[in-house]
């Protein structure tokens, strides 16, 4: 799965979800991410090569903890 917006690093992700900004996931392809709950991401998009990867806690569709 990925961010809807294309995080370099997993910082920027931390630093974004810590803003208090709204991050939302998509996963082309694989199905519907959950609303509430634990999913995993990694970045940055396809093409590139993944070079990072993070464990997020959902609620109500938006990422709101980075692990």
């Amino acid at each position: 799965m990925y961010t809807v917006i294309n995080f370099k690093t997993k910082k920027a992700l931390k630093e974004a979800v810590a803003a208090g900004k709204a991050v939302r996931i998509f996963a082309p392809g694989l199905g519907t991410p959950v609303d509430n709950g634990t999913e995993f991401l990694e970045g940055p998009h396809y093409p590139e090569p993944h070079k990072w990867y993070a464990q997020v806690i959902m609620q109500d569709g938006k990422v709101v903890k980075v692990k």
